[in-house]
């Protein structure tokens, strides 16, 4: 699965919509529309699709409008902020006292 990053969503979109724009690529893993804690949208989403159906979809959507906005379709890759480095790794900068 390939995870797809759509920004510049209007505050309007849900997932359902986006259910319908992306399915006509493939079959969808997930879709997750991003909210604030307070529960308001951040104005972008997440969608998988297979590698192929993504390729489709990203070259099909840039730009394409949804709710009065022009979506962004991008490949999603993961930074490796997440990543935790074990200590053989090293790095980092350390203080001396």
């Amino acid at each position: 699965m390939t995870t797809l990053f759509v920004g510049n969503l209007s505050p309007e979109v849900t997932d359902s919509d986006l259910q319908k724009v992306f399915s006509v690529y493939g079959e969808i893993g997930s879709i997750r529309v991003a909210h604030s804690r307070g529960g308001r949208p951040k104005g972008f989403a997440l969608v998988e699709l297979d590698e192929e159906a993504a390729a489709a979809a990203v070259e099909a959507l840039k730009g394409a409008e949804l709710k009065g906005s022009m979506m962004d379709v991008v490949v999603d890759h993961p930074s490796s902020a997440g990543r935790r480095r074990s200590r053989r790794e090293g790095g980092g900068f350390r203080r001396r006292r």
